[in-house]
């Protein structure tokens, strides 16, 4: 098993009392952005996966591929979740995240590329509505 898919399995099997873990994974300056966040540190990518945690019910990462060589690779993954004032769950976000790996094996760099605008805000009522309108506007209309 590759360092990548190591850290595939840590990320889909991850849950809050693994944020304990995080510096078997992460390299101590290591980097991770995603639309929302652009932190350094381990300590500053636990507080974005705590965030997540106490925003988000039955939250979990489906890594639906890995690829890669030795020091760089992606994973294409499906985050499924709930708001915790959900009801019921949203549709789930499709993403990829590029990943920089150490010599040791451990996350030096973890960038995420997905579209919160088509995925996560069409979800909710009023900025769904105008995300919507938006994309409308900016499409090619069919022929």
């Amino acid at each position: 098993m590759t360092a990548l898919q190591r850290y595939g399995e840590f990320f889909a099997g991850m849950q809050p009392t693994d944020l304990d873990r995080l510096d078997i994974v992460f390299v101590e300056n290591a980097r991770f952005r995603d639309p929302f966040n652009e932190v350094e540190g381990i300590a500053a990518i636990r507080a974005v996966f705590e965030h997540m945690y106490a925003n988000c019910a039955e939250a979990r990462f489906e890594v639906l591929e890995s690829v890669g060589g030795e020091r760089v690779g992606y994973l294409r993954w499906r985050f499924h979740f709930r708001l915790k004032r959900d009801r019921r769950k949203r549709r789930p976000v499709d993403g990829v995240s590029r990943v920089v790996l150490a010599e040791d094996g451990r996350v030096r760099e973890h960038i995420d590329y997905w579209d919160a605008a088509g995925q996560l805000y069409e979800q909710f009522p009023v900025i769904g509505g105008l995300m919507r309108w938006l994309r409308s506007r900016l499409a090619v209309a069919d022929r």
